[in-house]
Order: structure tokens, then C-alpha cells, then sequence
């Protein structure tokens, strides 16, 4: 097995770290680079973004025919944990949900005609999209299956009514694609359709305030009253939306992982930096042996998540589904923020838990991570049913052909 990566790789995020460190990392002590919920403001993240086209760090994740650096899924994940060093960072290379999921699933599945419509206008910065699929109970949440939200084929056009809720960055969205069920049949009644902003027959009920910092155009509920879309604005094909999700979900939660995996090595570098010269009793905290132990448990920790990340990505780069391996990513990844966070807190002090560093952001922040994209215990109840339906050959290697 060769963990090495291509020196292209290894270019492309020296140059990433090069600008978060000398760019990105200097905002976040200025509080007036803030917007009212915990991000970087438009009037700051714009020069910004316009840097990172410069540096030719732009949209890495999508091929250069699109628009983007053309990096497969092992390339993202040493820079998406590398653009996340900082709490703004993915948003300046145009690499943060909901956008990156979005523009990575419209690559795959939307038309000649679609992406010049739908995907072109996100991969250019000028418009910024949503992924409306979460429902109030009864409808769906991590089960796609379940969603309540109806649309009804009249003639050359569908008329979508229902309800969605906490969809991340919907107030500030112009490019929308929704969920919604076209048939009763349990494999085939789900369909993604594309709308945008402007049209009629929905609304932004409200924006839902959460516990953390908010991505640009928040957490909100949504109503669709007689929402018309043409069928030509139907996504893969009707009957196809479960596929459609398949193939965003994977990917998608995987990135939240990469980019996790860079915040809680920020955590820790904010947690050395302090020990080293914060003395109490006459010592050192850095030479105190349970500081010491904390540290060296979470670099190990960090360690485990990146080999669980780089393999997920290996394999879907092998085009694999990969739906166990990510799940295992999730669920070791979103703790670890969270353990990360809090022991660099806990190192720091009432200086942690002040807004003087990022912790209590990423703290804040961490919480999130074990619930959105699949909470934890549905991630460990797919392994289970692999384990089962796998056996012993959960834990198989892949064998070379000859």
C-alpha cells in the first residue's frame, strides 16, 4: 500500500497553506470580518475569493473542463484538511457545503443544458445553491424514503407541494434542487428537480437560529405551494432520486470529514502553542504529563481519521460506493472535532472558552457534526447490517488483479 501522494498533490497544498496562513488565518482576530451569525462577511470574503482564482485554488474539486483543478477524491482530502485550518477557509475556495456537494453531483448527473444553466453560475462564484431534502417528522430525515414533499407530472411540467426544513444555506441560495416523490414505488418514487429562487410557489418560512455558526444563508424551513418546474428541469430522470442522493450523500459527508479533520488540528495547534508558554506551579504546562497524554491521544486520534478518510476516498476514486467506509469516516471524524475542540478548551483555559481564539467556534461548531449528514447511530446500524450481510469479509482486503 503506498501512502504517498503526487507532487502535484503535494503543490497544489503547500500553496493552499501558504494562503489560509497568510490570507485567511489573519480575519478571524478581526471581528469585523464577522457577519451577524458567525461567518465571514460578503465584503470580506470577496477579495478573497477573488485571490484564490488568482492562485489558481479554485473549485479544486471539479475537473478542468468545468471550471476546476481536476483533483480526485485522495487530492481532496489533503486539501480540503488543509483549506480547513482555518474556520473560513473553505468557503474562499469555493469548497464548502452546501455548494461543493452541489456542484459535485450536477457534474455528474445534469445535462449539457443543466450545467450551463444550473451548475456554471455556482462554479463561477456568482451564485451560491441548496440541497432541499430534510423534512419535519413524519417525512424524511436520514431515510430519503420517507419523504412526504409531492410532485405531480401536468403535462411538460411538475407541481411540487410540502415542506422541507433545516436546508443549509437556503436564504442566501439562487440554484435550488429538490426532493420529491413522484410515485409510491420504494425504489423508484423519489425525483430531484432544479428551481431557482425567483419563481414562484415557495417560500422561506424561516430561518431556523442553531446552538453554532451558521453557513452563508443559514438553516431554514421551506414551503412549496404549487412550486411549478418544467421537466426538462428534472435531475438524472424521474424516478431516479434515490440514486441522485446515493451519489451526492457519499462524497458529500465525506468532505465534512476532510474539512473536520483540518479544524481539529487547528485545535490542537492553538492547545501546544498555549502549553508551551503558559506556566503554573513553576512548571510548564506542556511538561506536565497529563498535558502531555491529552495531546498525544489526539494526534493519534487525528491519525486514525485521516487513514479512515484517505481510504474512503481511495475507494471511491475505485468508483465504488464506498458507503461503509465513509460511514466509518463520519462517525470517528465528527467526535473527534468535537474531543479536539474541547481539550483544546480545557488546555486553554478561560482563554478558550473567550472568543480570543477559534475554539469555542469550532466548539460550537462540533457539535453539529455527529447529527447532520446521518447522526451516529445510523452510521454504526449501516455497518452493522454489512457486518452481517458480509461476515468475516467485512474486515477482506481488496486483491490486485494479476
Amino acid at each position: 500500500m503506498d501512502f504517498r501522494i503526487s507532487p502535484k498533490i503535494e503543490e497544489t497544498r503547500a500553496a493552499i497553506a501558504r494562503f489560509v496562513e497568510e490570507e485567511i488565518i489573519p480575519l478571524e482576530a478581526d471581528r469585523g470580518a464577522y457577519d451577524a451569525h458567525g461567518n465571514i462577511n460578503k465584503a470580506h470574503l470577496e477579495p478573497l475569493r477573488r485571490k484564490a482564482k488568482e492562485a489558481g485554488l479554485w473549485c479544486l474539486q471539479l475537473s478542468r473542463e468545468t471550471g476546476g483543478g481536476g483533483l480526485d477524491k485522495v487530492g481532496m482530502a489533503v486539501c480540503y484538511e488543509e483549506m480547513n485550518r482555518s474556520i473560513f477557509g473553505p468557503v474562499v475556495f469555493n469548497s464548502a457545503a452546501p455548494d461543493d456537494g452541489n456542484m459535485m453531483v450536477l457534474e455528474k448527473a445534469a445535462t449539457p443544458e443543466q450545467k450551463t444553466r444550473w451548475l456554471d453560475p455556482i462554479v463561477s462564484g456568482e451564485v451560491s445553491s441548496a440541497f432541499a431534502m430534510t423534512e419535519p417528522a413524519p417525512g424524511s430525515g436520514s431515510d430519503p424514503s420517507m419523504t412526504m414533499t409531492t410532485a405531480e407530472r401536468r403535462g411538460d411540467k411538475y407541481v411540487i407541494n410540502g415542506r422541507k426544513w433545516f436546508i443549509t444555506g437556503a436564504e442566501s441560495a439562487q440554484h435550488f434542487i429538490v426532493m420529491a416523490k413522484t410515485s409510491d414505488d420504494p425504489r423508484r418514487g423519489l425525483t430531484a428537480f432544479l428551481f431557482d429562487a425567483d419563481q414562484p410557489g415557495w417560500k422561506i418560512e424561516r430561518r431556523i437560529p442553531i446552538m453554532g455558526p451558521e453557513e452563508h444563508g443559514g438553516h431554514c424551513e421551506l414551503s412549496f405551494d404549487g412550486l411549478e418546474v418544467d421537466a426538462s428541469n428534472v435531475l438524472l430522470g424521474e424516478g431516479l432520486g434515490l440514486k441522485l442522493t446515493q451519489m451526492r450523500l457519499g462524497p458529500a459527508r465525506l468532505t465534512h470529514c476532510m474539512r473536520w479533520l483540518g479544524l481539529s488540528k487547528r485545535s490542537v495547534e492553538i492547545a501546544q502553542a498555549y502549553a508551551a508558554e503558559r506556566e503554573g506551579f513553576g512548571v510548564r504546562l506542556a511538561e506536565r504529563e497529563t498535558i502531555r497524554q491529552m495531546l498525544g491521544d489526539l494526534a493519534m486520534q487525528i491519525e486514525v481519521g485521516r487513514l479512515l478518510v484517505m481510504k474512503a476516498a481511495w475507494a471511491l476514486d475505485q468508483g465504488s460506493f464506498a458507503r461503509k467506509e465513509v460511514s466509518m469516516a463520519k462517525v470517528h471524524v465528527a467526535n473527534l472535532l468535537h474531543k479536539a475542540a474541547d481539550t483544546g478548551i480545557q488546555i486553554n483555559g478561560a482563554r478558550g472558552y473567550s472568543t480570543d481564539t477559534p475554539l469555542e467556534w469550532i466548539y460550537r461548531y462540533a457539535r453539529q457534526a455527529r447529527l447532520v449528514d446521518g447522526a451516529d447511530e445510523v452510521h454504526k446500524m449501516v455497518l452493522e447490517q454489512h457486518l452481517t450481510k458480509e461476515d468475516r469479509g467485512f474486515w477482506s482486503w481488496d486483491v490486485m488483479a494479476e
